[in-house]
């Protein structure tokens, strides 16, 4: 079997079918999320359009068919205008096409979409049960910055999360230019 071309793009709403499988997967299988039913393809797309709509990346892996193996996207790490220039990042991958580097190529651009759009932090919330979600953020230059004990209960158990962080072009070294 040959090694297939993965790329990465902006995600348009006609993706939503995909994502919206992607993302109940681990809803109903998994920590990696705190939710506990998976969402609608409307509320799929709202979610994406409110995303975009208020200036951040929503991006999708495809193979060389077009299918969408993966997804992405940031958004404001807190409410409060102080968090203007923080994110959070997220990333999801088809179960069945976990371990083919799709993770890497989507933080990567994930950070590189961030940094051009003059974002200075992003941080990620990890459940720990997810370690290798762990790694792929380290690797991406993520450092760990906190614990939050019990924070989360899904499928029986309580969950602690991580926090790690990492800083986005000249993270708090300069003022911002907006």
């Amino acid at each position: 079997m040959t090694e297939q071309e993965l790329t990465v793009d902006l995600a348009s709403l006609e993706d939503a079918p995909a994502i919206a499988e992607i993302f109940s997967h681990y809803v109903l299988e998994s920590t990696a999320t705190f939710e506990t039913e998976p969402t609608s393809l409307d509320e799929t797309r709202r979610r994406m359009q409110e995303i975009t709509d208020a200036g951040y990346p929503f991006l999708v892996s495809r193979n060389d068919e077009g299918k969408v193996l993966g997804f992405g996207y940031a958004h404001r790490y807190g409410p409060r205008m102080g968090y203007l220039y923080s994110v959070e990042t997220t990333i999801y991958v088809r179960p069945d096409s976990l371990g083919r580097g799709i993770g890497s190529s989507l933080i990567t651009a994930l950070i590189e979409e961030c940094e051009a759009r003059g974002y200075r932090q992003a941080f990620a919330v990890i459940a720990s049960s997810e370690p290798a979600s762990v790694v792929l953020h380290a690797r991406a230059g993520y450092r760990p910055v906190g614990t939050l004990e019990g924070a989360g209960w899904k499928h029986g158990q309580w969950i602690d999360v991580f926090l790690m962080q990492r800083a986005l072009g000249e993270g708090n070294e300069t003022l911002p230019e907006r």
